[in-house]
């Protein structure tokens, strides 16, 4: 397919965003229906998330053409290895654009909007103003968190992908130090570093994560604190 008409080819890639928040939207609706008992709404929400991932898988097979595999069988080993070099760093694209420019920006417009002088005007007239306010709160904290983990994400695949290329494979290990050690969420990859602590959760800086209550939840996905394991990183050479 011929993709130099930059309209279609914007068309194309908002048709698979398109699709692609349908498939999450519908998932979660079948989650709320199936908790409400509501089974055969659970089933047709499923059902048609379904459908829209096979749409949206469409879309994006005319803007990759290079991944789209017929015959695995019919590949070489190099050839093999090419696609899944080529999924690898679109993969690390997506997540350094959203650790390096998308969340950051998401962070900063939600401050400005909590600090916004008519947000403010609204705080003194109406409980509602508030509960905008702590939303804001919510999302700045949220976008601030997931820029640390689309770092995380795009550091790994960059490994995996150095890996598959040939090199060594990095030494992860994690500290011995509670004052420095990170936890990571098995969840969500949310990381909780104890410099920072959790503040927006009552967390003071320089909070060892052992040292948190055992009610204290995930900011992100809302797990237990038992979900999450020591996190390994990176060996200096």
């Amino acid at each position: 397919m011929d993709l130099s008409n930059i309209t279609t080819l914007h068309n194309l890639e908002a048709a698979f965003g398109g699709e692609s928040m349908a498939n999450r939207k519908y998932l979660f609706f079948a989650k709320v229906a199936s908790k409400l008992g509501f089974a055969d709404l659970a089933k047709l929400f499923r059902e048609t998330a379904e459908q829209e991932t096979e749409h949206a898988f469409a879309h994006f097979q005319l803007l990759h053409p290079e991944l789209v595999v017929e015959d695995p069988a019919a590949l070489t080993d190099e050839q093999k290895k090419q696609i899944v070099s080529r999924c690898l760093s679109l993969a690390i694209e997506g997540e350094t654009y959203e650790y390096t420019t998308m969340y950051p920006e998401f962070a900063a417009a939600a401050q400005s909007d909590r600090d916004n002088p008519a947000a403010a005007e609204f705080l003194k007239q109406a409980q509602e103003s508030g509960e905008h306010a702590d939303t804001f709160r919510e999302a700045a904290h949220r976008f601030g968190l997931l820029k640390f983990i689309e770092n995380y994400h795009a550091d790994r695949y960059t490994e995996a992908l150095e890996v598959l290329n040939g090199g060594q494979a990095v030494t992860r290990v994690a500290s011995d130090d509670p004052q420095t050690r990170k936890w990571i969420c098995r969840q969500c990859s949310m990381i909780y570093d104890p410099v920072a602590g959790d503040p927006d959760s009552g967390i003071a800086p320089g909070t060892p994560f052992e040292d948190i209550p055992d009610d204290w939840q995930c900011p992100i996905c809302g797990a237990t604190k038992k979900t999450f394991k020591p996190l390994e990183e990176k060996v200096a050479a």
